[in-house]
């Protein structure tokens, strides 16, 4: 949508050091080999990884009422490490 969000996502292919270092989750195990099945999705540097995070729980434990909360996170991944942690 806009030129600064454009040049943020590309910042994993752009300017991630790629020396052998673990410093991100691409240089992860199983980054290498989600690249490796999905050979479609991983050369365009425009795709957007997610992580997806969820946890539930129950807000009134002593009540009756059987209710529950499910917290959703979605972190994007392609982002510089200082805006994915935001």
């Amino acid at each position: 949508m806009s030129l600064k969000i454009a040049s943020l996502i590309r910042w994993l292919y752009d300017k991630r050091k790629k020396d052998g270092t673990m410093r991100n989750l691409a240089d992860s195990l199983a980054w290498k080999s989600f690249d490796e099945l999905h050979k479609g999705f991983t050369p365009d540097p425009r795709n957007v990884r997610l992580g997806l995070v969820s946890d539930g729980f129950q807000p009134f434990a002593n009540s009756q009422n059987s209710y529950s909360i499910w917290l959703v996170i979605l972190i994007p991944y392609n982002l510089p490490p200082e805006l994915c942690i935001r």
